[in-house]
């Protein structure tokens, strides 16, 4: 794989998680990322085949390479659901919603996943680094973040993502985790 400091597209419109993933990849980062806004087709299926069909419409679009990124959110009571989907029961009933979801439900466990697809051109193999944090669904909490971080709270924390310090959440998410699994595989690279 040829490490250079050109441009890898990061396919999203959403400014919030593109300042997240430059804050989290660092400086040292082969590749200088942009966000671009593509419309790429709604897949359905397990959240690695959306990832992967994600990635390669999206290098074929930009005929270049890119970087997409999918969140899931499982509660354990509905056996992983609303999983990939969660992004449309938040644009519908909101992180109040969700919490509103389980409350006739005694296990309040879920997984919050982050899966990022990268392709070097449009001819790759898309490459899929994951990030799974445990935790529960609670009252929504906290005046930062985005999406679901207002009723996630982490394993173990007593404070919701959203509650958190950016810095914190940027050492436990599950977005962090994916792009530290992200950045090995560059580093790997790069020492080869």
């Amino acid at each position: 794989m040829k490490m250079s400091r050109g441009t890898l597209y990061f396919i999203t419109s959403n400014k919030d998680k593109l300042a997240e993933v430059i804050a989290l990849l660092g400086h040292d980062f082969p590749y200088k990322l942009e966000s671009k806004k593509v419309d790429l087709n709604e897949y359905q299926g397990d959240e690695d085949f959306i990832v992967k069909k994600k990635c390669l419409e999206a290098a074929k679009l930009v005929n270049g390479p890119v970087m997409v990124e999918d969140t899931s959110l499982g509660f354990d009571a509905f056996g992983g659901l609303p999983g990939p989907y969660v992004k449309y029961f938040l644009d519908s009933i909101g992180p109040e919603g969700l919490h509103k979801m389980l409350m006739g439900w005694e296990n309040k466990n879920a997984s919050a996943a982050c899966r990022i697809g990268f392709c070097e051109s449009p001819s790759s193999v898309p490459i899929i680094f994951k990030g799974i944090v445990k935790g529960s669904i609670v009252e929504p909490r906290g005046s930062t973040g985005f999406g679901f971080d207002y009723c996630f709270q982490p394993e173990g924390l007593s404070l919701t993502f959203s509650q958190m310090e950016m810095e914190s959440k940027n050492k436990l998410s599950h977005r962090y985790l994916a792009v530290q699994a992200m950045k090995v595989f560059f580093q790997k690279e790069k020492d080869q």
